[in-house]
């Protein structure tokens, strides 16, 4: 997958959703993998702005995607 640009909760969880549907993956599996319950995961789908960050990289491992930060007022 290549860098995506992602600036709200909502677009975060439009990526995630996205990606467990490629991936054929139910909420519940995605939760059960995660170690998260499935309101987590619906919650972070719906762009929910007040989830918990090591719950929200646990997802995003189950996924296999990772969280890239960066400095954007340097320039490499």
């Amino acid at each position: 997958m290549a860098k995506v640009k992602l600036q709200t909760a909502a677009e975060i969880g439009a990526l995630i959703r996205t990606t467990r549907k490629k991936q054929r993956v139910s909420q519940a599996v995605l939760a059960g993998l995660a170690s998260v319950g499935t309101r987590f995961i619906s919650d972070l789908e719906n762009g929910k702005g007040t989830v918990q960050v090591q719950k929200l990289l646990d997802v995003l491992n189950a996924l296999g995607l990772g969280l890239y930060i960066f400095n954007r007022w340097e320039n490499d």
